[in-house]
């Protein structure tokens, strides 16, 4: 930075500081001035005696006007100051509404109140004395209301600032959010569907007919996957319809080494909506990390239950205990931050061997009853381009 710069940032610096010390103490001042005043008219009004009594009456109505009048003139104002662009014009067009009402305002208090309070044959004698300094008292409201409006609109420029940035925010968290999920939904996984053409394969020639009802059951599941775009969520009863159709695509595949059992015991719990791809990812942990490791029969139970308050999805196999800590390769990390994302505290993901080996998926049923809505609209682009 040359010397040149460093002076001029230093000369605007001290313009600018001096500037903000004069206003502060004009500030101060009409401050410390205003409370005086205040102070004084109020130990007058206290101690009503004296000739001047009825001036300080007239003043103290006048001002309490006065205030009453500038308040409503720049609400109403407020309401149409839009229409002229130029802020001088706002201001001269105000003060001017400013001149004529509060003029006939205290033309009206000071004319009335000079009857009660002065001797009629001493009110010519206060109009023509030739001191028409008072007139100046008409500019403090004019003053007042032009600083009370510039402040206001100051005001509301920088709320609408701040909505305006919170829309931008809440705008980015939304897509956050919906990016997120987006990529936390499960697909079909790769290695699931090399394994399904090897044995759709092997089986072509031998068994024809399971390989074609195994590549009927591979149509039905990837349908169901690729014909859920822009949906997060799905009824348990879809859901478990697609599991279903998976486990029926590796029974063909293990054949009589694998076995399974659906339990919905409750049938309410149908139309409960759900993430989608919730149960499907655990199924299919099961079948990686548990049956396939068994030389013997292989078991899957999925039970779904509604125990106080919370929705409880329980997906038992046969297979090795999980170990102590899980490593990254069991795949359930996914499911916990969907329903981290989703839920929050009122979802939970847990893992157990004791007393049996089954990976659980707890979720308050209070949640899942509003949140398709809520998320859905959250989410949306319609709503995000309708909000605008």
């Amino acid at each position: 930075m040359s010397l040149f710069q460093k002076l001029k940032g230093r000369k605007l610096f001290i313009q600018s500081s001096l500037r903000d010390w004069l206003i502060s103490i004009a500030v101060c001042a009409m401050m410390v001035y205003g409370l005086s005043g205040i102070i004084y008219f109020t130990l007058e009004l206290a101690n009503p005696t004296g000739e001047y009594i009825g001036i300080t009456v007239m003043i103290c109505v006048s001002n309490l006007v006065n205030a009453a009048g500038v308040l409503l003139i720049c609400s109403l104002f407020g309401l149409v100051a839009h229409r002229f662009p130029s802020a001088w014009v706002q201001h001269l067009i105000l003060s001017l509404i400013f001149l004529v009402v509060v003029g006939a305002l205290n033309y009206l208090i000071w004319r009335g109140l000079m009857i009660r309070y002065f001797d009629p044959s001493k009110i010519a004698v206060y109009r023509n004395s030739g001191n028409n300094l008072s007139q100046l008292y008409l500019l403090c409201p004019i003053v007042v209301g032009n600083l009370f409006f510039y402040f206001q609109q100051r005001a509301r420029t920088f709320t609408r600032k701040i909505t305006e940035q919170e829309y931008q925010l809440l705008h980015l968290e939304q897509q956050k959010t919906r990016a997120e999920l987006e990529a936390l939904q499960a697909k079909i996984n790769p290695h699931f569907l090399y394994n399904a053409l090897n044995s759709i394969a092997s089986l072509v020639h031998d068994e024809p007919d399971r390989a074609e009802r195994m590549v009927v059951l591979l149509s039905k599941l990837f349908r169901y996957s690729t014909g859920m775009k822009n949906r997060y969520f799905n009824s348990i009863a879809d859901e478990l319809e697609m599991v279903r159709t998976y486990l029926d695509v590796e029974q063909v595949r293990f054949g009589d080494r694998l076995t399974y059992r659906i339990d919905l015991t409750d049938k309410t719990l149908n139309e409960v909506q759900i993430p989608q791809f919730l149960l499907q990812p655990l199924v299919e942990n099961a079948i990686k990390h548990g049956i396939s490791k068994v030389a013997g029969p292989g078991a899957i139970i999925l039970r779904i239950t509604e125990e106080n308050g919370w929705l409880n999805c329980r997906i038992h196999d046969n297979g090795p205990v999980f170990p102590e800590e899980l490593v990254a390769g069991y795949g359930l990390q996914s499911i916990q931050d969907k329903l981290k994302l989703l839920y929050g505290y009122d979802a939970r993901l847990l893992v157990e061997n004791k007393p049996v080996k089954e990976v659980i998926v707890q979720v308050k049923k209070e949640r899942l009853s509003r949140s398709p809505e809520v998320i859905r609209q959250s989410l949306s682009p319609e709503t995000t381009v309708n909000n605008r």
